[in-house]
């Protein structure tokens, strides 16, 4: 079985071409638990599937979390997978991709740097707050796509020097508030300068803090644009793994488009001979 390892700001996958591997979907989960694990196998925050396409797109984008649940979509992802078609001869410089959540469209900037246009939002609630231990958090709620691919957004002050069991134990919680029944994605950010914010992502599916979360950032930047508080244009977010840019286009105050745009990094191309995976067949 062959492989890919990728990263977009820090956000690590490895991807399977099923085009060719020819592999029963049933398997996915199970693969993506054992090879996504960091100290017993390659380790990666999702495991993507390429696949043939079923609505006209180039090829069919499959995300599944490192622990094994299928994910709607990923916005680092799919630039990663952007850039595999690409150099896979699946796609050319514009392309694209189906995921859970709907059509992305994907384009080459240069060798590295690929823009993706993420699922529109379908659910954005400006004011959502939520009580944690008897405390009340600001929090706007936003969903891309279709399913909707939750994310909470919350202001944190002095991000940066959080301490970080107090931050991971906040954004458990929060990811299993009763307020989101399918769980949630919890970006917390705090604006650092014009057009410039920092974030952390606690992401379902990993249960921890990611390097980098694409879908959280357009997030993220959607509420912040809403409010007046970013332009929507060219909007840097660092994180942990890097920085990427968001920009919203508007309609009144309506999302029309958002795109991601960021860098991607092949780490590794190899085959998996994981003894595990295979005993566990």
């Amino acid at each position: 079985m062959q492989f890919w390892k990728m990263n977009g700001a820090g956000n690590d996958f490895i991807v399977l071409n099923n085009l060719e591997e020819q592999l029963p979907a049933e398997e996915f989960p199970a693969i993506a638990r054992t090879l996504c694990e960091r100290h017993m196998s390659i380790g990666a925050d999702g495991f993507m599937v390429v696949d043939a396409p079923t609505e006209g797109g180039d090829y069919k984008m499959l995300f599944f979390n490192s622990d094994g649940s299928i994910g709607e979509m990923c916005g680092n992802g799919a630039r990663c997978i952007c850039r595999y078609g690409y150099e896979r001869g699946l796609a050319g410089e514009v392309q694209t991709v189906e995921t859970t959540a709907g059509i992305v469209t994907g384009k080459r900037i240069d060798s590295r740097l690929y823009k993706i246009r993420l699922n529109d939002p379908t659910t954005i609630q400006l004011n959502a707050p939520v009580e944690v231990d008897g405390v009340t958090y600001d929090c706007a709620y936003v969903e891309l796509g279709n399913p909707g691919l939750p994310h909470a957004v919350v202001p944190y002050h002095n991000l940066r020097n959080a301490d970080e069991n107090e931050l991971r134990e906040l954004g458990r919680k929060i990811r299993w508030h009763q307020n989101f029944p399918k769980g949630a994605n919890v970006n917390f950010y705090e604006i650092i300068g014009e057009d410039l914010v920092y974030e952390r992502t606690f992401e379902r599916g990993v249960e921890d803090f990611t390097y980098a979360c694409g879908t959280g950032t357009g997030s993220l930047v959607t509420v912040l644009t809403l409010q007046g508080k970013v332009s929507g244009s060219g909007v840097r977010v660092d994180m942990t793994g890097g920085t990427l840019i968001i920009d919203v286009e508007r309609e009144g105050s309506a999302v029309r488009d958002l795109y991601l745009t960021g860098p991607t990094n092949i780490v590794a191309k190899g085959e998996v001979t994981d003894e595990d995976l295979l005993l566990s067949k």
